[in-house]
């Protein structure tokens, strides 16, 4: 029984070969398109944290604007909404709205780049920024205080800085996750320098600090110092040079010693009047001096967010060459695979059909050929020339063909071999009968001589019947020649008398007929 046609002792060689070669080349385009996968997938997760970015540096512009704004609204409600105070918060509030509209085109277009969390985080900081018309309106026609002025706007920046925390999810890549850590930190330390700067500025206009401003204005620095510490923390030695490099400046340093200068008269119950004592302008020192390192931590800010932008388009573009040159391995590892299947069948399924081929015209046309040949023919049959299969490799299919021309060669010596054998015999058949007929003539010669001279009745008879007896012996001869491949001898006829018709004869009361066939 053959079985089934799925066993695999019945797959053709060609299938066998696929089937190896097939398996491991799967499992190597599978791992292949998983890396293709992963990389792809990186790359669209580092656009999409480019994107996040491009919406972090808007809203770091729109939170300097905002406040800005704020710690103008602040001095402005502090000094009982003088109409200078009012022409510069209008002119600033004109640059907010601005800022307001570049930040919801930009969000508008990396929304979908956000998790769920900061898209609601952005739907809050929308409805906060719809309702900065009535905050203004609030401040500025009604009476409220110069804090709540500023907490609410600062709650209003709060918001946008929980924007700066979806910098960064999802990447592997530590340069990038650790400045997008210090760009959240200087964020947050350039706000709470704005915040001093507010706080202070309402205390210079009053002359003195209310006890919850004190407290929020020495908050701010607290939380200021935290976020330079945790900047230190996070970021590389050339951000922190950087850092070092840009803010610093006299009027930086000048800033520094008023905030201490604050604290002393406040601790001193002293008012806060002649901060510095070559001028009496503490105001316009004080905000000139703390908005100059306002300023620059927010330069520091936007080299961080371009640090950013620019490390994760460089890790989209490497993982976008690794999925490009994955696909190529991939695509050149299949071609290689099937240039080497193709060769490797081609070099095992032609040698096989020819084998198969030439063995089959051996058998059917070849080997019955010679053995006729040597049949009909006395050619030697060690002069016979028997054709090899025409595979010339020295693997194991060109071994099965040197074996099967061993066979045929020795099948042809067998059949010359009997060839002689039948040969020989028909010679032997052919002289036992030459020299059977020889005696069996001259004996019917001796007895056709015996008969003419006979004339006992009784005896003749029995000559007749030796007669007929030696006949049926030469037709046992002549069929001796037959059997080894002679036409047998044509019928003597006799010359004289001995071979006439003999008459009929009585013998026992009978009559008796003899005629020699």
């Amino acid at each position: 029984m053959s079985g089934s046609p799925f066993a695999l002792r019945n797959w053709r060689v060609r299938t066998r070969l696929i089937a190896l070669i097939a398996i491991p080349t799967i499992v190597g385009v599978i791992f292949g398109g998983l890396r293709v996968t992963d990389s792809i997938s990186s790359a669209q997760q580092y656009q999409l944290i480019s994107d996040v970015g491009r919406l972090v540096s808007q809203l770091g512009e729109l939170s300097r604007d905002l406040g800005l704004e704020r710690d103008l609204a602040g001095r402005f409600v502090a000094a009982n909404k003088r109409a200078t105070e009012g022409q510069r918060l209008k002119s600033q509030q004109e640059i907010v709205d601005a800022s307001v509209n570049r930040t919801k085109a930009v969000a508008a277009e990396t929304r979908d780049s956000l998790s769920d969390i900061g898209r609601r985080t952005l739907d809050r900081i929308e409805v906060r920024l719809a309702q900065l018309g009535s905050l203004r309106t609030t401040y500025t026609k009604d009476q409220l205080p110069p804090l709540p002025t500023v907490e609410t706007y600062s709650e209003i920046i709060a918001d946008l800085l929980q924007v700066y925390d979806e910098l960064g999810q999802g990447s592997t890549d530590e340069q990038l996750t650790s400045t997008a850590a210090a760009l959240r930190t200087i964020a947050r330390a350039e706000e709470e320098a704005s915040k001093q700067r507010a706080l202070l500025m309402i205390a210079l206009v009053r002359g003195r600090f209310e006890e919850p401003e004190f407290k929020g204005f020495l908050d701010a620095g607290s939380r200021r110092e935290s976020e330079r510490a945790s900047f230190n923390a996070v970021s590389t030695p050339a951000q922190r040079q950087n850092f070092d490099n840009t803010v610093a400046s006299q009027k930086i340093g000048r800033a520094e010693f008023y905030i201490s200068r604050a604290v002393l008269l406040h601790n001193t119950a002293t008012p806060l009047r002649r901060l510095d004592n070559s001028t009496s302008k503490d105001v316009d020192l004080w905000f000139d001096s703390i908005s100059e390192t306002v300023d620059r931590l927010h330069q520091v800010q936007k080299s961080l967010a371009e640090e950013v932008a620019t490390r994760s388009a460089d890790v989209a573009s490497g993982d976008r060459q690794l999925a490009a040159i994955n696909i190529g391995i991939v695509v050149v590892l299949l071609v290689l695979v099937l240039a080497i299947t193709a060769l490797m069948a081609g070099s095992l399924v032609r040698p096989l059909r020819r084998l198969r081929s030439d063995a089959l015209k051996i058998a059917g046309h070849t080997l019955p050929d010679l053995v006729r040949q040597l049949r009909n023919t006395d050619i030697d049959p060690d002069k016979l020339r028997v054709p090899p299969i025409e595979i010339n490799s020295k693997d194991e299919i060109g071994e099965v063909a040197r074996a099967f021309d061993e066979v045929h060669r020795e099948a042809v010596r067998l059949a010359g071999e009997e060839s002689k054998l039948r040969s020989n015999v028909n010679a032997m058949f052919v002289n036992l009968s030459r020299r059977s007929q020889t005696l069996v003539e001259r004996q019917i010669t001796l007895i056709d001589g015996l008969e003419q001279g006979e004339q006992d009745e009784q005896r003749l008879g029995n000559l007749f019947k030796l007669d007929h007896l030696a006949t049926r012996m030469r037709r046992n001869s002549e069929n001796l020649l037959v059997l080894a491949g002679q036409e047998p001898p044509a019928p003597l006829e006799p010359a004289g008398p001995a071979r006439r018709r003999r008459p009929r004869l009585p013998v026992g009361g009978r009559e008796l007929r003899a005629r020699r066939a």
